[in-house]
């Protein structure tokens, strides 16, 4: 199945230095080696394999090269200046394509040597907006259940798609965990993980998941800021500024795979929407240079609306997710009325769209196709 990035990544390659940053096997050297196949004479060298380290030290790709894809290069020392010296000196027609571990976006942001030189593309899970941008269907509840990664996604089997992820999910902590930091205490960073699984959509109390495993709160801030790194998850901060007595500071976490989550199936509803949220403003920072943000508000008393979509700290829009309830919660009507704020409650399964005091009520098929890719 293709990727609905493919042509733009293309159009900056002729630009500037390119990077394509996401979680693990979300595609990215897939994605790459379809974008390699468009060129005449590509190169694709991988840092793992000895021999492309040799031809990566030495620069001694074909002079005939057009396009040259560097994966894993950030555990090459000194990548970045690397990166910047072979930019620098290319002939005009070469381009550079740079694919890697979640880390490369870490390590990106580190340091200016690579300052203006770079397009930076996120590459996300399937989620419905891509499906749609492609031709495909919206399936709502395969996206639920499966998550948008490639190989559990197009599985035809669904126990296929469960082995993935019992595969991947070990994978993640025994091999992505340790290769980006040396962890001492392995069964805390899993329990960490483990219970951020049964707690999407709520508030995390970084006290409450210390006590739980029996680590310090500065502990569990690290393994969540480690988890957030390597793409595992993803957290949505509360939206203050102007909204009176919205003060909770807890942030809610969701994952970039739908089908890691262990709530109850409103959870998985719920990740499902914040994750293409989370990719509508990351393109539309992405590709339009747009200041955008996905927070959620809730105040004192725990009015709470589950999302709300900013641009230059001002609420465009709040969101209220449901799984099967077309009724427009009470939450949404104080916020949008209170505030004046444009409302829509998104409902899993809607047989008719309507509007209820100004607030629309969507079908998420539709809602989560219309946004940016």
């Amino acid at each position: 199945m293709k990727r609905a990035q493919k042509k733009i990544i293309i159009q900056d390659l002729e630009k500037k230095l390119v990077f394509i940053v996401g979680p693990r096997q979300v595609g990215k050297t897939w994605l790459a080696n379809e974008i390699a196949a468009c060129y005449s004479n590509a190169a694709y060298l991988n840092y793992d394999r000895l021999e492309d380290r040799r031809i990566i030290h030495d620069e001694a790709w074909l002079p005939t090269t057009r396009l040259l894809v560097l994966d894993e290069i950030h555990k090459m020392p000194g990548w970045k200046n690397y990166l910047k010296g072979i930019f620098d000196t290319k002939p005009e027609r070469l381009a550079i394509l740079v694919t890697g571990s979640a880390r490369l976006d870490t390590f990106r942001q580190s340091g200016d040597s690579l300052a203006g030189r770079f397009f930076v593309h996120h590459l996300f899970p399937f989620t419905a907006q891509e499906l749609a941008a492609i031709g495909e269907p919206v399936d709502i509840e395969r996206l639920e259940s499966r998550g948008g990664f490639p190989e559990p996604f197009l599985a035809k089997d669904a126990r296929d798609a469960e082995r993935w992820r019992l595969l991947y999910a070990d994978s993640l902590i025994r091999t992505d965990v340790l290769d980006f930091e040396k962890i001492q205490d392995m069964r805390a960073i899993r329990l960490v993980f483990e219970l951020l699984r049964r707690r999407v959509g709520s508030p995390i109390s970084l006290t409450s998941i210390a006590e739980d495993v029996q680590i310090s709160p500065n502990t569990v801030k690290k393994y969540i800021a480690i988890l957030e790194a390597l793409y595992i998850i993803f957290r949505v901060t509360p939206f203050s500024k102007n909204i009176a007595r919205s003060l909770t500071k807890e942030a809610k976490i969701y994952f970039y795979d739908t089908g890691l989550v262990k709530s109850e199936d409103g959870a998985h509803f719920e990740n499902l929407a914040a994750l293409s949220l989370l990719r509508h403003v990351t393109s539309l920072r992405d590709y339009e240079g747009k200041p955008a943000s996905l927070h959620y508000l809730r105040t004192k008393e725990k009015k709470e609306i589950d999302f709300c979509l900013t641009r230059d700290d001002k609420i465009d829009l709040i969101i209220e997710v449901k799984k099967g309830r077309a009724t427009v919660s009470n939450a949404l009507k104080y916020f949008h009325k209170k505030y004046n704020l444009p409302a829509v409650q998104v409902v899993a399964s809607l047989k008719r769209e309507h509007i209820e005091g100004n607030i629309e009520v969507r079908d998420a098929a539709a809602f989560f196709a219309e946004l940016e890719i």
